[in-house]
């Protein structure tokens, strides 16, 4: 009977998809109504916890004591002060609990309690009683709450352990672990028959578009159903297409048997006519398709939206990557998730839009998520800005050698795939980052690709190499490559680029090749120029140094179409326990972007110029605000063909722009000097004293570099 039904399913749903086109069928606009109308219930939990940094025996107990912990709202870290402390950063257990009131219990229905993520291990109890454990800290994960949920008045206690742990990834890392319910919680409750809540955190529907050219494109789908009644349940589901209008394209109801119990997976088939693609930056074009559940007496019982884009992605060794069809542009930025100084990871959906917005304005296509799974709010963003990702598991460095280890790189590898499958950005599923040459690493990249490939074929996998060679045998378990490398900053110099890249371009042989991470580091408040080399690991870190690596960097690889993407090192300025360099302890300052979001260092600027057609000019080395020297380079980027520059007024002539630089030598005037430069509608100015004997600054008595550690990059 179940076959019947399901074959039911995949006819009448691909009968009415594939005669009309998603934009032939005009039809009204769904009400804003109709459309939130939910058998779900969501309560946000945001506030009314308390919260202790400590571990506490007894605290999931109901009658605990707990008039001396802090009153708390999410999402919350309680590192947010020890971000910014260099090697003071807390790594251990802290306790959260409030209040769960619950009017009634309806026992056709079901609480899960949901959290976006919380690091790095988490244990819930309700009412005194062991809900779950959840082992990872940057997956969505969710318990059901409703066999120990009382009427009336429930005491939900949470503790978090952000302590390294031999059988939870990541082991290592060059970056800080904020711990707490650093992300969102909530409560849902559902009908107790629903899609699949216990899906790995997923939203039980994975989709999957095929056989996509002008004129028609196969959704494939598979929706997990379940029913927690005691008895068997004759469901109806509903499927319905909408365009990016919110206009009804198609809707048509099946019937589905489930048995009491029991979870089933309907998987399906449906053609779209003449699909509107998504296009990365220049067309991100969604779809989504809505699924309810109704019962027998068309009682609600459950229905849930999942946005969604129609595009093909193909990497190949020699022509890069093509996104439908076309050779496509993946110049990238990797970034850890959003963060802000003193809250830590700790921000809100603002704090990431304002984030993205800056590197759309940089003119980024592409963004790695390193070294992690990033919130659900920043894959939306990425669909909806038309950004490429790359996203992976947290496998840096270190790989435990023990069954444990591999369960939980298994699972943390499901969770990021069930959940994030259906955005259109996803490109690749990262397998792992510069891990240690060692056999228990090869055993997790093993067992990383073969889960990769059972949850999704339809994308490559790929890794991050340091610095090698291109036989490492770390290189050889996923689909693509892609290598970390520093010229000009850890090795080499700016100008081996080309040589570098050819070379292992040519050693990789057939396998598709992208650079995952290249830069500098960069301080603000050091100014020199003309700049010198400075130690990597030292306390003198010129902007200017910065600028030139990217400058020599991104000519270089620009000029490889083999190169299926490029990600520079890294968006913003970051927290990364153990370093001791620039001009911040604890911090790794290869950002573009300060980490206060404060100041847009030079490099940023040199890559709008090259990435962005709307009109810009910007004057280089304008931090360093007092010169000792009268005769000084203004050095120029804009996207423009010739720029105009006037010191003090006066116009000293126009240059041509070559390669998006225009330099001049000036001399300026004893006291302040204004530079302008006009380049077409924009303009640009910076202010500059010239201090006669004035002590130009240099790197500190003490900037002997620390020993490096292995993660320092």
């Amino acid at each position: 009977m179940k076959k019947v039904l399901v074959a039911a399913f995949f006819a009448s749903l691909l009968a009415i998809l594939v005669s009309p086109g998603l934009h032939s069928t005009p039809q009204s606009p769904v009400s804003a109504a109709h459309r939130a109308a939910s058998p779900r219930e969501v309560t946000p939990l945001d506030s009314g916890w308390l919260f202790i940094r400590e571990d506490v025996q007894g605290a999931e107990k109901t009658d605990f004591d707990t008039s001396k912990w802090q009153a708390i709202t999410l999402p919350h870290t309680y590192d947010a002060a020890d971000g910014d402390a260099g090697d003071h950063f807390y790594r251990g257990p802290g306790w959260y609990r409030r209040i769960i009131a619950i009017s009634a219990l309806d026992p056709a229905k079901r609480t899960f309690i949901e959290f976006d993520g919380a690091a790095l291990s988490t244990e819930v109890w309700l009412n005194g009683r062991s809900v779950g454990r959840h082992d990872g800290g940057f997956a969505r994960f969710r318990f059901d709450l409703t066999p120990y949920l009382l009427a009336g008045k429930n005491v939900l206690a949470v503790r978090v352990d952000n302590s390294r742990n031999e059988t939870i990834a990541p082991l290592t890392g060059d970056f800080a672990v904020y711990g707490g319910l650093y992300r969102r919680v909530r409560l849902i409750s559902t009908r107790d028959v629903h899609f699949d809540m216990m899906d790995y955190g997923s939203s039980g529907i994975q989709l999957h578009t095929t056989g996509i050219d002008s004129n028609h494109a196969v959704v494939k789908a598979t929706v997990r159903i379940t029913n927690d009644s005691a008895k068997d349940v004759d469901a109806e589901l509903v499927a319905t297409i909408y365009n990016a209008s919110y206009i009804a394209a198609a809707t048509k109801t099946v019937p589905v048997k489930v048995r009491a119990g029991a979870t089933i997976a309907v998987d399906f088939e449906a053609g779209v006519s003449h699909p509107h693609l998504w296009n990365g930056v220049n067309d991100p074009y969604l779809y989504q398709v809505d699924f309810a559940l109704a019962g027998s007496r068309k009682e609600k019982l459950d229905n849930i939206a999942v946005p969604f884009g129609i595009r093909t992605i193909q990497i190949t060794p020699e022509s890069g990557l093509l996104l439908n069809g076309k050779p496509y542009a993946v110049h990238g930025v990797a970034i850890h998730q959003a963060m802000r100084p003193g809250r830590g990871s700790a921000v809100d959906d603002a704090d990431v839009k304002a984030d993205y917005t800056m590197l759309r304005e940089m003119g980024a296509t592409g963004l790695r998520f390193a070294h992690y799974q990033h919130g659900p709010a920043e894959y939306d963003l990425a669909d909806r800005m038309g950004f490429l990702v790359w996203t992976e598991v947290p496998m840096v460095g270190d790989a435990g050698d023990s069954d444990a280890f591999r369960a939980n790189i298994t699972q943390q590898m499901r969770e990021l795939i069930r959940q994030n499958v259906n955005h259109p950005s996803v490109m690749v599923w990262g397998l792992g980052n510069e891990t240690k040459d060692a056999p228990e690493v090869y055993k997790a990249l093993a067992v990383n690709e073969k889960i990769a490939h059972e949850e999704d074929a339809s994308r490559p996998t790929t890794y991050a190499a340091c610095c090698g060679t291109a036989d490492d045998p770390r290189t050889k378990y996923s689909d693509v490559i892609a290598y970390n490398q520093y010229l000009g900053w850890y090795r080499g110099e700016i100008g081996d680029w080309s040589q570098w890249l050819d070379e292992f371009h040519q050693q990789n042989g057939h396998k598709p090749m992208a650079i995952s991470e290249y830069g500098s580091g960069a301080s603000v408040s050091q100014q020199e120029d003309p700049v010198h080399r400075p130690a990597a690991r030292g306390h003198w870190h010129p902007e200017q140094w910065q600028a030139l690596v990217h400058e020599g960097a991104w000519r270089q690889i620009s000029a490889k179409p083999y190169l299926w993407a490029s990600f520079l090192w890294v968006g913003f300025d970051f927290p990364s326990t153990g370093r001791d360099e620039g001009d911040h302890k604890g911090r790794n300052d290869k950002g573009l972007i300060t980490f206060d979001r404060a100041v847009k260092k030079d490099a940023y600027f040199w890559y709008q110029a090259n990435w962005t057609e709307k009109p810009m000019v910007y004057i280089t080395s304008r931090r360093y605000a007092v010169r000792s020297n009268e005769d000084v380079e203004v050095k120029v980027y804009s996207n423009q063909p010739a720029i105009t520059l006037k010191p003090n007024g006066k116009s000293i002539g126009t240059l041509k722009v070559a390669g998006h630089i225009a330099s001049w030598q000036v001399k300026l005037q004893k006291g302040q000097n204004r530079i302008e430069a006009t380049a077409g509608p924009a303009r640009d100015n910076v202010a500059w004293e010239y201090k006669p004997g004035s002590v130009p600054p240099g790197p500190p008595a003490d900037n002997a570099p620390p020993p490096a550690t292995p993660q320092q990059k």
